[in-house]
């Protein structure tokens, strides 16, 4: 069973021919629940059907009508089979969650196996996604941006662009807007401070601003609209009447290019839908979660053919703020995406230690440091550090020490301390709050394991921090989303290629 969290996401899973390319079987659906039907009712009868069968292999579901099948068919249903949850980031630790609770349960029965994929490794609100000692059962697989990247064989570029506007957004859209590029438009969350206009009525005027709307296509849906010497093919995902269910449809067609110029929606197509040659990525209105927008940049990286550059646009009302504060925090907010998109890869180096053998133990000599430059990542030696001493340790400190880091980096008690340098020892942060986040985060270490983590932790951190030193300071900036993962005013780069005239306001690019 493969669950999605929205049915416009469905199309990534169609049937596809992998023998050709060597596999050893095609990919088949046996059952497609992502069409029209209620997930509530039909569809979860179907599904509940599919766990009984003998016959059918695959399904495919919305994460709602997998959660409601859980509620009918309960967890036996599932013994026996390969759940893969994609976008995990939906599920949390909450009780509350009812993904998280089933996956739990899921988990604990001991009878499936779960597959579970995000491309974002954080929520951005701060719960986690799994507990501690699910996660740890699991076998991580980390790809970043940068691999996905360079390993294209079209797309080398990708743009950060924010522009201000002034007055009403739909008055400033049509700058932002080039007909010449594929682009999925996201307009501003209804009841949100630049959604000042009904959400059918702003559909109507970016559809002007792109040119002159000839009426709908009866056979796909979508809007036609004459720019220039084009005529361009606009899907409208907002309108949530009928008419929507057969623009879905169409857009799971789409094979060619030519097939879609514009989509335009409000709360779809963000995560998880495919759209290969989408080149530009303009969302209305300021996000308040730093998921939402590494998710809406991905609509725009996938590699196609002819699709050389990528953008990733966010229209703003402008800001009551200096424009100097609004560009540093422009600059911060692109260090953090960067740093997102990256997994901190090339901001931040991912040293690895190892003890360097010594027969001087003498207690209070201060440590040497060796920095090994001969192999493709840089080994440091750090005379008296613990090497890891079980599978479950170097686990940790192979796939989670960036995860880790960061919790370390929230903990209330060590940003207190942080805040507080002059009342709280840093001995006291790395020797009791520290080990204590590590404790409630892997509550099946050993003493001894702890300790091992907690060195790695210690290391990690100072030789990833600025040439100050010491704990991540808090800062209350513009924009404070910039900061809530990594400490990125101790990054000394400025991400800004240009600051344009914008109409009224202004325009803030990133470098390539």
């Amino acid at each position: 069973i493969i669950a999605v969290p929205e049915r416009s996401i469905g199309a990534s899973f169609r049937d596809t021919s992998l023998s050709s390319g060597g596999f050893f079987a095609d990919w088949k659906l046996d059952r497609d629940l992502c069409g029209v039907g209620s997930e509530m009712g039909s569809k979860v009868r179907e599904l509940v059907e599919f766990l009984g069968s003998e016959e059918q292999a695959t399904a495919l579901c919305t994460h709602a009508t997998l959660r409601f099948a859980f509620a009918a068919a309960n967890l036996e249903a599932f013994d026996d089979c390969l759940v893969c949850v994609d976008e995990l980031h939906h599920a949390s630790n909450d009780e509350d969650s009812r993904l998280g609770n089933f996956l739990r349960g899921l988990m604990d029965r001991g009878s499936a196996h779960v597959l579970a994929m995000t491309g974002s490794y954080f929520r951005g609100d701060g719960e986690a996604i799994l507990h501690p000692d699910d996660e740890a059962r699991f076998e991580k697989v980390i790809y970043t941006y940068y691999e996905q990247l360079n390993g294209y064989e079209y797309l080398k570029q990708l743009h950060i662009g924010f522009r201000f506007y002034q007055g009403r957004y739909l008055d400033a859209i049509g700058e932002a807007l080039d007909p010449q590029l594929k682009t999925i438009v996201h307009i501003p969350h209804v009841g949100s401070s630049e959604a000042a206009v009904d959400k059918m009525f702003a559909v109507d005027a970016i559809i002007s601003a792109l040119g002159e709307p000839l009426g709908q296509d009866l056979a796909t849906g979508f809007e036609r609209v004459r720019a220039g010497r084009r005529i361009l093919k606009v899907a409208n995902l907002v309108d949530d009447g009928p008419g929507r269910e057969k623009v879905m449809a169409s857009l799971r067609r789409v094979s060619r290019r030519e097939d879609v110029d514009v989509i335009i929606a409000l709360g779809m197509a963000k995560e998880g839908f495919d759209w290969t040659y989408c080149e530009h990525a303009l969302t209305v209105g300021y996000r308040g979660s730093l998921t939402e927008i590494i998710q809406i940049i991905g609509r725009a990286t996938r590699d196609s053919p002819g699709k050389s550059h990528a953008q990733f646009t966010n229209l703003i009302a402008e800001p009551d703020a200096s424009a100097e504060n609004v560009a540093d925090a422009v600059n911060n907010m692109l260090k953090a995406i960067a740093a997102s998109l990256l997994m901190e890869q090339v901001l931040a180096p991912n040293f690895k230690f190892k003890t360097r053998p010594s027969d001087d133990s003498i207690e209070g000599t201060s440590k040497i440091v060796d920095i090994d430059y001969t192999n493709s990542e840089t080994t440091i030696a750090i005379r008296g550090f613990a090497e890891p001493s079980t599978p479950r340790v170097r686990q940790i400190l192979e796939s989670d020490l960036v995860d880790l880091t960061a919790s370390v980096m929230q903990d209330d008690r060590v940003l207190r301390a942080a805040m507080n340098p002059d009342e709280i020892a840093p001995e006291v942060v790395t020797q009791v709050f520290i080990p204590k986040v590590i404790e409630t985060k892997y509550p099946d270490l050993s003493p001894q394991e702890v300790e091992e983590v907690r060195q790695h932790v210690i290391a990690n951190a100072t030789f990833k921090t600025s040439s100050k030193g010491g704990l991540p300071q808090l800062n209350n900036n513009l924009i404070k989303l910039a900061d809530k993962f990594i400490n990125v005013r101790d990054l000394d780069v400025d991400l800004i290629d240009s600051i344009n005239p914008f109409q009224l306001a202004y325009e803030i690019l990133s470098k390539s």
